[in-house]
């Protein structure tokens, strides 16, 4: 059998909000009778106006009776609470009913009449079961008092509710967008780490073995440096070209007369935050398919420049080879399939991919995102 405990259960409207809600609307039961009072110039109002404070008073317990027996049903569905307020509205307003009559027609009534309206009230007050139509009269506008003040809270609970699920459901969300720009960073590095592997291999059939290990130390150092930050966080844009360059270093050893590098980022730019690796595909599609099918030098060119609030990043190459391949690499490439995914998770809609082939030869890719200023430098 379940059990409730509401001195451990943390209810979804705190006990000081439930409380206050409570005495504002006595309070504001108090005042419309004292008003009402005061514009039809009761006799005694003095004397009513203490009786009136003990009916409050009892009524405020009561109404705080129904508020603990609310929150033992605060995980059931909210129509099951809402019957239950309803339900549990009922003894609640006879019970204040009753109380109302002892203390106004049981206890001391004639203090409260002035003489020459005694007789009449003695005559109302023998009627025929007055104590059970003065009390059941007295129900019914009391249940609908109660009934207010218990939707009220039911509407607080609720609105305390929706407003967990939604602070869960961005967590969740948070954690999704998360866990897909980790998978989409760590696409990157086996994806670099194959096409490294397969030049290593192809120094060392070529029986280069200088060469072979000038590629494995700087191989040694790219994944050193591109493996000690958090995938989650940006990183400042000469982070990410050092990288990039590293990386060239390592293309180097297998084309040294076929591939030159040219960088051009304004000392400005240099601390803007960028995805970390976000280069490394576009850097990887110009050896793929400028370096490595062209048989003239090549020049991969790395740059960047400002256009308000966005950051405009530039991976180009001057090669001509292999176009028809290029084209196709274009749509369906897994490293620039990654680049935009990895943007789009990231930035949404204020990110872009643009892919351009000037007439003069080479291929473009070009990065838009926001510029993201460092605010711990």
């Amino acid at each position: 059998m379940k059990k409730f405990d509401i001195g451990k259960h943390k209810p979804s409207v705190g006990q000081q909000v439930a409380i206050l809600s409570i005495l504002g609307f006595w309070l504001f039961y108090v005042i419309v009778l004292t008003i009402r009072a005061t514009m039809g110039d009761w006799p005694a109002q003095g004397e009513m106006a203490i009786r009136r404070m003990v009916v409050t008073i009892l009524g405020i317990g009561l109404t705080y009776i129904l508020y603990l027996l609310l929150r033992l049903f605060e995980d059931r569905p909210l129509s099951t609470r809402i019957i239950t307020a309803f339900a549990g509205a009922i003894p609640c307003s006879v019970a204040i009913a009753a109380i109302n009559h002892v203390v106004f027609n049981v206890y001391d009534p004639e203090s409260l009449f002035d003489e020459k309206n005694i007789e009449e009230m003695r005559k109302y007050m023998e009627q025929e079961n007055f104590a059970l139509k003065s009390i059941a009269a007295d129900a019914i506008s009391r249940f609908f008092f109660i009934v207010s003040w218990a939707s009220l809270y039911l509407t607080l609970s609720y609105a305390s509710e929706v407003r967990t699920v939604e602070r869960k459901a961005a967590r969740f969300a948070q954690a999704a967008q998360d866990a897909e720009l980790r998978s989409l960073r760590y696409q990157v590095n086996p994806h670099f780490l194959f096409n490294t592997l397969n030049s290593l291999s192809t120094l060392v059939m070529r029986s280069q073995p200088a060469e072979a290990e000038k590629m494995i130390l700087n191989l040694s150092r790219f994944y050193r440096t591109s493996l000690s930050g958090d995938p989650l966080e940006d990183v400042p844009l000469s982070d990410e070209v050092h990288l990039q360059n590293l990386y060239l270093d390592i293309e180097a050893v297998r084309f040294p007369k076929r591939l030159n590098t040219k960088t051009d980022i304004p000392d400005d730019l240099k601390d803007v935050l960028v995805p970390g690796l976000i280069l490394q595909p576009l850097v990887e599609n110009a050896i793929k398919h400028g370096v490595a099918h062209s048989k003239h030098p090549v020049t991969i060119t790395i740059s960047a420049r400002s256009e308000g609030d966005y950051l405009k990043l530039t991976v180009a190459d001057d090669g001509d080879a292999n176009l028809a391949a290029r084209k196709t690499h274009e749509t369906s490439g897994i490293g620039l399939a990654n680049v935009r995914d990895r943007l789009d998770t990231r930035f949404g809609s204020d990110a872009a991919l643009v892919i351009t082939r000037p007439e003069s030869g080479g291929f473009v890719a070009e990065l838009t995102m926001p510029l993201l200023l460092d605010i711990s430098s």
